[in-house]
């Protein structure tokens, strides 16, 4: 890289002191002196603003990442892990009530019946109604048995 060494530092006071004279050489030194200041100011606002810039960024990309955080869904997540084509999800999704259609779990009558054709005029086939339980309310009360009188 650049680089100096004694020797060039030695040749360069020699030829200023040659150029610029011995009067003027205070002055000069002092006006490069300024120069280099102003350019180490330079160089140091632009390094700052550089940091500044990345700093920004990186905040930018925390916030991505925070409102991915925010936003996360586990069950959409763990759904996708699980099942990721949706296959099995559809497997157990029922059908709509008045499609009519097969495939519902039902009593094993209805599923025997559903599996057999019918025609147009036969009428479908249902399950027979279940027993209706009576209530404790209606229910007969029993009544003790009868003792025979013994005066008669």
């Amino acid at each position: 890289m650049f680089d100096i060494g004694w020797p060039e530092l030695m040749v360069i006071a020699v030829v200023a002191l040659i150029v610029v004279g011995p009067k003027d050489l205070p002055k000069a030194i002092y006006s490069v002196g300024k120069w280099v200041r102003k350019a180490r100011m330079v160089a140091r606002e632009f390094q700052t603003h550089l940091d500044d810039m990345m700093r920004e960024a990186e905040l930018d990309e925390l916030k991505q990442q925070a409102l991915k955080a925010r936003d996360f869904n586990v069950t959409r997540e763990l759904e996708k892990a699980v099942d990721p084509d949706g296959k099995m999800k559809t497997a157990f999704d029922l059908p709509p009530a008045d499609t009519g259609t097969a495939g519902h779990a039902g009593s094993p009558a209805e599923d025997t019946a559903a599996a057999q054709p019918r025609t147009a005029t036969e009428p479908p086939v249902t399950a027979p109604p279940e027993p209706v339980a009576a209530s404790p309310a209606a229910a007969p009360v029993p009544q003790p048995p009868a003792t025979p009188d013994k005066t008669a």
